[in-house]
């Protein structure tokens, strides 16, 4: 695989990533009662599979692969949502080493869920067509250049 192709590919991972991951920062209070209710993180990521099936221009016959694809993603979504609702739950009563250690366990976990949405992904890419692959590799291009949602505005 040419480096071009491997930045690439990191790339890609790195964006898949940014849904699962929640910021520490973001245990804001609930929007006023006067403003539309903001999509919940799941309906976020359904929001960005989505988008993201629309853009790969997946077909019919690839439809197996990209539901195996966007399992993965659910399933890496629900458990990380699981382990950080865990670590907040403890985190008052932990040392700094035990929050450090924790938060260490986080991003392994982290790294596992990503070596499995990797493989995933890779089964989903071999089906493409030289198209549709070079259309991917543009897409997590882009999405690397402009990573993460907007800024919240509070």
């Amino acid at each position: 695989m040419t480096r071009t192709k491997l930045r690439a590919t990191a790339a890609l991972f790195a964006v898949l990533a940014l849904p699962v991951l929640p910021a520490a920062a973001q245990t804001a209070a609930p929007p006023p009662t006067t403003m539309p209710a903001r999509p919940t993180r799941p309906d976020r990521l359904e929001q960005h599979i989505a988008t993201l099936h629309r853009q790969l221009r997946i077909t019919a016959a690839q439809q197996p692969q990209w539901d195996a694809f966007a399992q993965t993603m659910r399933d890496n979504a629900q458990a990380m949502r699981a382990d950080f609702q865990q670590r907040g739950a403890a985190l008052a009563g932990m040392s700094a080493a035990d929050n450090m250690r924790s938060y260490a366990d986080l991003a392994e976990q982290h790294a596992r869920n990503m070596q499995k949405l990797a493989a995933s992904f890779q089964v989903l890419y071999d089906t493409m067509s030289p198209a549709q692959k070079h259309n991917a590799d543009t897409v997590f291009q882009a999405r690397a250049a402009h990573p993460g949602p907007a800024p919240r505005k509070n």
